[in-house]
């Protein structure tokens, strides 16, 4: 069973982390901050259609600051969907501000509605933590799935990425008629593979979603981390495995009556060979992300040690008791797809 140590530090943007997001284009300046949101004069409890409690509470501002920050974060969303075309605006409004009081960073989360046809789409705006500004860029570099994400000074404005909550999903659609069970036991196979060659930890179900895209004659699953706090963070290899979560117990044993042991190999080979071509597609990205990394610091020097001795067992690879740091260490763990 993978357990967190305890709550996790969170770490400031450093200097070369910045150099990094500039150069590629993360970096944007942004019309208001996350400090300028906790002005809120009042809050109420969000429920959901079943009216349970959801952990985030709407706030309220006053009217003469409620104008100015809805016109401003509905130009952040612009910068974040519309790169900065301002002509988007024109049909939208501000439906709500959430704020999740038992989050680590405390996010707000901003659902933009447009007028015309009441579609809503979602975005975050959160106070800025290294950990998760990596774990971002190396999903976007290193799994199927791409990432919209802006910073500035201290403040990270995230997209939402959509899909059924990993816990609601288990608890209601495991039932399900249309449930493929080998697609999504494979699917979880490969989830499991990529957080590990790339050290995402604690992706337990409350922290990936699940995107079900019916086709034609099959039903296709892609499970999607949503909370990147924990990357290259804790010292226990078993953290950065989804299998260890007891939270996710009934994906794992719905594998384990699925899929062979052969199979559950060959999946794990195809990630990997996939993750290897993104790492060969994307290598000055993934090099200019290591190289800051290496000179953050990231994660208690106690935690690199546990981490760098499990690895070197686990891979039978005594390079991995040279590493200094938790960005060498995520190195040598894609170096290792490469062989």
């Amino acid at each position: 069973m993978a357990l967190i140590s305890k709550k996790k530090q969170i770490y400031p943007i450093s200097a070369g982390l910045r150099r990094y997001l500039i150069n590629y284009a993360r970096e944007v300046d942004i019309p208001i901050h996350y400090h300028e949101l906790l002005r809120y004069t009042s809050s109420i409890a969000l429920y959901d259609s079943k009216d349970q409690d959801t952990l985030w509470e709407t706030v309220f501002y006053d009217q003469s600051d409620r104008e100015e920050i809805h016109l401003n974060v509905k130009k952040i969303y612009a910068l974040l969907k519309a790169g900065g075309d301002m002509s988007v605006m024109n049909h939208l409004y501000v439906d709500r501000i959430d704020l999740c009081i038992y989050g680590n960073t405390q996010p707000f989360r901003v659902r933009i509605v447009n007028r015309i046809n009441d579609n809503f789409d979602y975005f975050y705006i959160k106070n800025a933590d290294a950990s998760r500004v990596y774990g971002l860029e190396l999903e976007h570099l290193l799994s199927p799935n791409r990432i919209s994400y802006l910073v500035h000074r201290n403040t990270l404005i995230e997209e939402h990425i959509a899909g059924i909550p990993g816990d609601k999903f288990m608890r209601q659609m495991m039932e399900d008629p249309n449930l493929n069970p080998i697609r999504l036991s494979k699917e979880f196979v490969k989830f499991n593979e990529r957080c590990f060659v790339r050290l995402l930890g604690d992706m337990h179900s409350s922290n990936f979603v699940v995107d079900v895209t019916p086709d034609f004659e099959e039903t296709h699953y892609r499970i999607r981390a949503i909370d990147f706090d924990q990357q290259s963070y804790e010292g226990k290899k078993s953290i950065y495995l989804p299998q260890y979560f007891k939270e996710n117990n009934i994906l794992i044993e719905l594998g384990m009556k699925c899929i062979t042991p052969e199979s559950m190999r060959q999946y794990q080979r195809e990630e990997r060979a996939l993750i290897a071509t993104r790492f060969k597609s994307s290598h000055k990205e993934i090099e200019d992300v290591l190289h800051a990394m290496e000179k953050d610091r990231i994660a208690p020097i106690q935690n690199v040690e546990q981490l760098r001795d499990e690895l070197a067992k686990h891979y039978k690879n005594l390079d991995f008791l040279n590493c200094k740091n938790m960005a060498e260490i995520l190195r040598l763990s894609l170096e290792q797809i490469m062989r």
